[in-house]
Protein backbone atom coordinates (compact mmCIF):
# COMPACT_ATOMS: atom_id res chain seq x y z
CA UNK A 1 0.00 0.00 0.00
CA UNK A 2 0.95 3.24 -0.53
CA UNK A 3 1.82 5.73 2.21
CA UNK A 4 1.61 9.40 -0.04
CA UNK A 5 -1.42 9.16 -1.63
CA UNK A 6 -5.19 8.96 -0.29
CA UNK A 7 -8.57 8.18 -1.36
CA UNK A 8 -11.97 8.73 -0.84
CA UNK A 9 -13.56 5.01 -0.99
CA UNK A 10 -16.58 2.99 0.74
CA UNK A 11 -15.73 0.69 4.03
CA UNK A 12 -17.73 -1.94 5.37
CA UNK A 13 -16.67 -3.15 8.96
CA UNK A 14 -19.74 -5.13 9.59
CA UNK A 15 -22.49 -6.98 8.02
CA UNK A 16 -25.62 -5.61 7.92
CA UNK A 17 -27.88 -2.75 6.25
CA UNK A 18 -27.15 -0.15 3.64
CA UNK A 19 -25.88 2.07 6.50
CA UNK A 20 -23.00 -0.11 7.02
CA UNK A 21 -21.64 1.67 3.89
CA UNK A 22 -19.39 4.52 5.27
CA UNK A 23 -17.68 6.72 3.35
CA UNK A 24 -13.79 7.02 4.33
CA UNK A 25 -11.39 9.89 3.04
CA UNK A 26 -8.64 8.27 4.28
CA UNK A 27 -7.70 5.28 2.56
CA UNK A 28 -4.46 4.62 0.80
CA UNK A 29 -4.51 4.23 -2.96
CA UNK A 30 -3.45 0.13 -3.68
CA UNK A 31 -0.56 -0.64 -5.83
CA UNK A 32 -0.50 -2.79 -8.54
CA UNK A 33 1.41 -5.67 -8.24
CA UNK A 34 2.40 -8.36 -10.53
CA UNK A 35 0.01 -8.56 -13.43
CA UNK A 36 -1.76 -5.76 -11.79
CA UNK A 37 -3.72 -2.85 -13.15
CA UNK A 38 -4.39 0.77 -11.31
CA UNK A 39 -7.59 2.10 -12.67
CA UNK A 40 -8.38 5.71 -11.48
CA UNK A 41 -11.79 5.48 -11.43
CA UNK A 42 -14.67 7.01 -12.65
CA UNK A 43 -17.96 4.92 -12.37
CA UNK A 44 -18.53 1.44 -10.64
CA UNK A 45 -21.92 -0.31 -11.32
CA UNK A 46 -23.87 -1.82 -8.22
CA UNK A 47 -25.05 -5.28 -8.39
CA UNK A 48 -27.40 -6.72 -5.95
CA UNK A 49 -24.85 -9.76 -5.28
CA UNK A 50 -23.06 -6.58 -3.26
CA UNK A 51 -26.19 -5.99 -1.14
CA UNK A 52 -26.28 -9.48 -0.39
CA UNK A 53 -22.56 -9.84 0.64
CA UNK A 54 -23.15 -6.80 2.53
CA UNK A 55 -25.89 -7.90 4.56
CA UNK A 56 -23.85 -10.69 5.55
CA UNK A 57 -26.64 -13.34 3.86
CA UNK A 58 -24.19 -14.08 0.68
CA UNK A 59 -21.97 -17.65 1.06
CA UNK A 60 -18.92 -15.93 0.13
CA UNK A 61 -17.64 -13.59 2.78
CA UNK A 62 -15.25 -11.11 2.60
CA UNK A 63 -12.95 -9.98 5.31
CA UNK A 64 -13.64 -6.96 6.63
CA UNK A 65 -13.03 -4.27 6.87
CA UNK A 66 -13.50 -4.21 2.91
CA UNK A 67 -14.74 -2.22 -0.07
CA UNK A 68 -17.26 -3.10 -2.35
CA UNK A 69 -17.93 -3.24 -5.86
CA UNK A 70 -16.39 -5.07 -9.27
CA UNK A 71 -17.60 -3.61 -12.32
CA UNK A 72 -14.97 -0.26 -12.72
CA UNK A 73 -14.59 2.12 -15.60
CA UNK A 74 -11.81 4.14 -15.71
CA UNK A 75 -8.33 5.14 -16.54
CA UNK A 76 -5.64 3.33 -16.11
CA UNK A 77 -3.09 5.12 -13.87
CA UNK A 78 -0.09 2.57 -13.50
CA UNK A 79 0.78 -1.04 -14.41
CA UNK A 80 2.55 -3.70 -12.20
CA UNK A 81 5.43 -5.82 -13.65
CA UNK A 82 4.48 -8.55 -16.42
CA UNK A 83 1.07 -5.96 -17.92
CA UNK A 84 1.47 -5.66 -21.48
CA UNK A 85 -2.08 -5.07 -22.87
CA UNK A 86 -3.00 -2.10 -21.44
CA UNK A 87 -1.09 1.25 -20.41
CA UNK A 88 -1.04 4.32 -18.10
CA UNK A 89 -4.01 6.51 -20.19
CA UNK A 90 -6.05 3.77 -21.21
CA UNK A 91 -9.67 4.03 -20.58
CA UNK A 92 -10.46 0.66 -19.62
CA UNK A 93 -13.58 -1.34 -18.16
CA UNK A 94 -12.80 -4.48 -15.44
CA UNK A 95 -15.18 -7.47 -14.05
CA UNK A 96 -13.58 -7.61 -10.93
CA UNK A 97 -12.02 -5.11 -8.88
CA UNK A 98 -9.84 -6.84 -6.25
CA UNK A 99 -9.23 -3.90 -4.31
CA UNK A 100 -13.21 -2.72 -4.18
CA UNK A 101 -14.43 -0.58 -7.05
CA UNK A 102 -16.41 1.73 -4.57
CA UNK A 103 -13.34 3.94 -4.47
CA UNK A 104 -11.74 6.67 -6.48
CA UNK A 105 -8.82 4.34 -7.37
CA UNK A 106 -8.89 0.19 -7.57
CA UNK A 107 -6.63 -2.50 -8.60
CA UNK A 108 -7.40 -5.59 -10.61
CA UNK A 109 -5.68 -8.28 -12.65
CA UNK A 110 -4.69 -7.45 -16.11
CA UNK A 111 -6.60 -10.46 -17.39
CA UNK A 112 -9.88 -8.93 -16.13
CA UNK A 113 -9.17 -5.53 -17.68
CA UNK A 114 -10.51 -4.78 -20.76
CA UNK A 115 -10.27 -1.98 -23.63
CA UNK A 116 -13.08 0.40 -23.42
CA UNK A 117 -14.00 1.83 -27.08
CA UNK A 118 -14.49 5.62 -27.25
CA UNK A 119 -18.10 4.91 -28.23
CA UNK A 120 -19.22 3.76 -25.04
CA UNK A 121 -18.66 6.33 -21.90
CA UNK A 122 -17.21 5.47 -18.11
CA UNK A 123 -21.03 5.40 -16.59
CA UNK A 124 -21.86 2.73 -19.77
CA UNK A 125 -18.34 0.53 -18.98
CA UNK A 126 -19.03 0.52 -15.32
CA UNK A 127 -22.21 -1.36 -16.80
CA UNK A 128 -21.26 -4.29 -18.47
CA UNK A 129 -18.85 -6.56 -16.20
CA UNK A 130 -21.26 -8.26 -13.83
CA UNK A 131 -24.44 -7.55 -16.19
CA UNK A 132 -22.68 -8.86 -19.43
CA UNK A 133 -20.34 -11.62 -18.50
CA UNK A 134 -23.31 -13.30 -16.23
CA UNK A 135 -26.24 -13.09 -19.06
CA UNK A 136 -23.46 -14.35 -21.83
CA UNK A 137 -22.59 -17.79 -19.17
CA UNK A 138 -26.08 -18.04 -18.66
CA UNK A 139 -27.72 -18.32 -22.12
CA UNK A 140 -24.56 -20.04 -23.51
CA UNK A 141 -22.43 -21.99 -20.94
CA UNK A 142 -25.09 -23.10 -19.28
CA UNK A 143 -28.49 -22.74 -21.04
CA UNK A 144 -26.20 -23.89 -24.59
CA UNK A 145 -29.18 -21.53 -26.16
CA UNK A 146 -29.08 -21.70 -29.85
CA UNK A 147 -30.31 -19.75 -32.98
CA UNK A 148 -34.05 -20.07 -33.35
CA UNK A 149 -35.04 -20.93 -29.58
CA UNK A 150 -37.29 -18.97 -27.99
CA UNK A 151 -36.11 -17.25 -24.93
CA UNK A 152 -37.93 -15.27 -21.92
CA UNK A 153 -35.85 -12.63 -19.96
CA UNK A 154 -37.56 -12.03 -15.94
CA UNK A 155 -36.80 -8.98 -14.71
CA UNK A 156 -35.88 -7.46 -18.75
CA UNK A 157 -35.37 -4.21 -17.47
CA UNK A 158 -32.37 -4.12 -15.29
CA UNK A 159 -29.05 -4.53 -15.73
CA UNK A 160 -28.63 -8.36 -16.45
CA UNK A 161 -31.95 -8.53 -17.58
CA UNK A 162 -31.00 -5.04 -20.20
CA UNK A 163 -27.40 -7.69 -21.57
CA UNK A 164 -29.29 -10.42 -21.64
CA UNK A 165 -32.00 -8.84 -24.42
CA UNK A 166 -29.32 -7.47 -26.12
CA UNK A 167 -27.12 -10.79 -26.48
CA UNK A 168 -30.03 -12.97 -27.37
CA UNK A 169 -31.39 -10.85 -30.19
CA UNK A 170 -27.27 -10.89 -31.63
CA UNK A 171 -27.39 -15.28 -31.48
CA UNK A 172 -30.35 -14.93 -33.00
CA UNK A 173 -32.69 -16.08 -30.27
CA UNK A 174 -36.47 -14.85 -30.22
CA UNK A 175 -36.38 -12.68 -26.99
CA UNK A 176 -39.77 -12.32 -24.66
CA UNK A 177 -39.16 -10.38 -21.66
CA UNK A 178 -40.96 -9.23 -18.37
CA UNK A 179 -40.82 -5.72 -16.72
CA UNK A 180 -43.11 -4.29 -13.35
CA UNK A 181 -43.35 -1.35 -15.18
CA UNK A 182 -44.73 0.27 -18.69
CA UNK A 183 -41.21 2.30 -18.81
CA UNK A 184 -39.43 -1.18 -18.58
CA UNK A 185 -41.62 -2.91 -20.89
CA UNK A 186 -40.55 0.11 -23.32
CA UNK A 187 -36.82 -0.74 -22.36
CA UNK A 188 -36.83 -4.29 -23.27
CA UNK A 189 -38.95 -3.77 -26.30
CA UNK A 190 -35.37 -0.95 -26.95
CA UNK A 191 -33.03 -3.10 -26.57
CA UNK A 192 -33.83 -6.83 -28.49
CA UNK A 193 -37.35 -7.67 -27.33
CA UNK A 194 -39.76 -8.84 -29.39
CA UNK A 195 -42.38 -8.83 -27.17
CA UNK A 196 -42.93 -7.55 -23.53
CA UNK A 197 -44.75 -8.67 -20.40
CA UNK A 198 -45.91 -6.55 -17.54
CA UNK A 199 -45.14 -9.47 -14.73
CA UNK A 200 -46.90 -7.42 -12.23
CA UNK A 201 -50.07 -7.89 -14.33
CA UNK A 202 -52.82 -11.19 -13.44
CA UNK A 203 -52.44 -13.46 -15.91
CA UNK A 204 -49.18 -12.49 -18.07
CA UNK A 205 -48.19 -16.03 -17.62
CA UNK A 206 -50.99 -17.17 -20.13
CA UNK A 207 -50.01 -14.35 -22.74
CA UNK A 208 -46.60 -15.43 -22.92
CA UNK A 209 -47.62 -19.00 -23.51
CA UNK A 210 -50.21 -17.50 -26.51
CA UNK A 211 -47.36 -15.56 -27.67
CA UNK A 212 -45.60 -18.95 -28.38
CA UNK A 213 -48.92 -20.68 -29.83
CA UNK A 214 -48.72 -22.63 -26.72
CA UNK A 215 -45.67 -24.92 -26.85
CA UNK A 216 -43.61 -22.75 -23.81
CA UNK A 217 -40.31 -21.47 -23.80
CA UNK A 218 -37.19 -23.00 -24.08
CA UNK A 219 -34.57 -20.99 -21.92
CA UNK A 220 -35.30 -18.48 -19.17
CA UNK A 221 -32.88 -16.47 -17.61
CA UNK A 222 -34.54 -16.06 -14.23
CA UNK A 223 -33.66 -12.94 -12.11
CA UNK A 224 -35.83 -13.67 -8.73
CA UNK A 225 -36.40 -17.15 -8.74
CA UNK A 226 -37.81 -17.40 -5.62
CA UNK A 227 -40.78 -15.98 -6.94
CA UNK A 228 -40.80 -17.26 -10.16
CA UNK A 229 -39.71 -20.63 -10.17
CA UNK A 230 -42.56 -22.55 -9.93
CA UNK A 231 -44.30 -20.84 -12.85
CA UNK A 232 -41.13 -21.05 -15.00
CA UNK A 233 -41.71 -24.95 -14.81
CA UNK A 234 -45.00 -24.50 -16.44
CA UNK A 235 -43.81 -21.93 -19.09
CA UNK A 236 -41.03 -24.25 -20.20
CA UNK A 237 -41.27 -26.20 -23.33
CA UNK A 238 -40.03 -29.92 -23.55
CA UNK A 239 -36.07 -29.93 -22.84
CA UNK A 240 -36.85 -26.41 -21.73
CA UNK A 241 -33.89 -24.65 -19.22
CA UNK A 242 -34.03 -22.34 -16.36
CA UNK A 243 -31.06 -20.36 -15.56
CA UNK A 244 -31.18 -19.14 -11.55
CA UNK A 245 -28.93 -15.88 -12.23
CA UNK A 246 -30.76 -14.27 -9.15
CA UNK A 247 -32.62 -15.50 -5.59
CA UNK A 248 -33.93 -13.84 -2.50
CA UNK A 249 -34.84 -16.48 -0.49
CA UNK A 250 -36.20 -20.37 -1.06
CA UNK A 251 -39.36 -21.71 -2.71
CA UNK A 252 -41.81 -24.71 -2.94
CA UNK A 253 -41.74 -26.25 -6.17
CA UNK A 254 -43.76 -29.59 -7.72
CA UNK A 255 -40.49 -31.38 -9.14
CA UNK A 256 -42.76 -33.52 -11.52
CA UNK A 257 -42.98 -30.41 -13.39
CA UNK A 258 -39.66 -30.96 -14.76
CA UNK A 259 -40.34 -34.24 -15.38
CA UNK A 260 -43.11 -34.29 -18.32
CA UNK A 261 -40.50 -31.98 -20.17
CA UNK A 262 -37.48 -33.27 -19.24
CA UNK A 263 -36.45 -29.56 -18.54
CA UNK A 264 -33.74 -28.62 -16.29
CA UNK A 265 -32.94 -26.16 -13.45
CA UNK A 266 -29.49 -24.41 -13.98
CA UNK A 267 -27.51 -22.60 -11.18
CA UNK A 268 -25.07 -19.53 -12.43
CA UNK A 269 -22.18 -18.34 -10.96
CA UNK A 270 -19.96 -16.28 -12.26
CA UNK A 271 -17.47 -16.32 -10.08
CA UNK A 272 -16.69 -20.46 -11.06
CA UNK A 273 -15.89 -19.26 -14.95
CA UNK A 274 -13.03 -20.70 -16.08
CA UNK A 275 -10.11 -18.24 -18.05
CA UNK A 276 -10.97 -19.53 -20.75
CA UNK A 277 -14.97 -18.77 -20.69
CA UNK A 278 -13.82 -15.42 -19.48
CA UNK A 279 -11.62 -14.70 -22.55
CA UNK A 280 -14.56 -16.63 -25.24
CA UNK A 281 -17.11 -14.17 -23.35
CA UNK A 282 -14.79 -11.03 -23.82
CA UNK A 283 -13.95 -11.42 -27.02
CA UNK A 284 -18.01 -12.16 -28.10
CA UNK A 285 -18.74 -8.44 -25.99
CA UNK A 286 -15.71 -6.71 -27.36
CA UNK A 287 -17.25 -7.44 -30.74
CA UNK A 288 -20.65 -6.57 -29.78
CA UNK A 289 -19.21 -3.33 -28.90
CA UNK A 290 -17.41 -2.91 -32.32
CA UNK A 291 -20.75 -3.87 -33.98
CA UNK A 292 -22.67 -1.41 -32.30
CA UNK A 293 -25.59 -3.84 -30.60
CA UNK A 294 -23.54 -3.81 -26.91
CA UNK A 295 -25.01 -0.35 -25.68
CA UNK A 296 -25.44 -0.54 -22.02
CA UNK A 297 -28.36 0.91 -20.02
CA UNK A 298 -27.10 3.22 -17.73
CA UNK A 299 -30.44 4.21 -15.04
CA UNK A 300 -30.08 5.82 -11.70
CA UNK A 301 -26.82 7.02 -11.30
CA UNK A 302 -25.72 8.16 -7.53
CA UNK A 303 -22.53 10.05 -6.21
CA UNK A 304 -19.70 8.01 -4.00
CA UNK A 305 -21.10 9.52 -0.91
CA UNK A 306 -24.77 8.20 -2.05
CA UNK A 307 -23.94 4.22 -1.94
CA UNK A 308 -25.78 3.67 0.98
CA UNK A 309 -29.00 4.73 -1.14
CA UNK A 310 -28.17 2.99 -4.39
CA UNK A 311 -27.30 -0.50 -2.26
CA UNK A 312 -31.05 0.37 -0.92
CA UNK A 313 -32.81 1.27 -4.19
CA UNK A 314 -31.76 -1.33 -6.29
CA UNK A 315 -33.41 -3.84 -3.98
CA UNK A 316 -36.55 -1.57 -3.22
CA UNK A 317 -36.89 0.00 -6.55
CA UNK A 318 -40.80 -0.89 -7.49
CA UNK A 319 -39.22 -1.57 -11.38
CA UNK A 320 -35.54 -1.44 -12.77
CA UNK A 321 -35.05 0.87 -15.38
CA UNK A 322 -31.46 0.02 -16.34
CA UNK A 323 -28.21 -0.28 -14.94
CA UNK A 324 -27.42 1.81 -11.43
CA UNK A 325 -23.95 3.02 -10.88
CA UNK A 326 -21.93 4.94 -9.01
CA UNK A 327 -19.47 7.87 -10.00
CA UNK A 328 -16.74 9.17 -8.56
Amino acid sequence: MSGSRMMRAIRVSEFGAPSVLRLCSDVPVPQPGHRQVLIRVRACGVNPVETYIRSGSYARKPTLPYTPGSDVAGVVDAVGEGVTAVKAGDRVFTTAAQSGGYAEYAVAADDCVHKLPDALDFTQGAAIGIPYFTAYRALVHKAHAKAGETVLVHGASGGVGVAACQLSRALGLRVLGTAGTPEGMKLALGNGAHCAFNHREEGYTDRIMEATDGRGVDVIVEMLSNVNLGKDLQLLAYGGRVTVVGSRGSIEINPRDTMAKESSIIGVTLFSSTPEEKRECAALLFAGMEGGWLRPVVGPQYPLEKAAQAHHDIIESPGASGKIVLTM
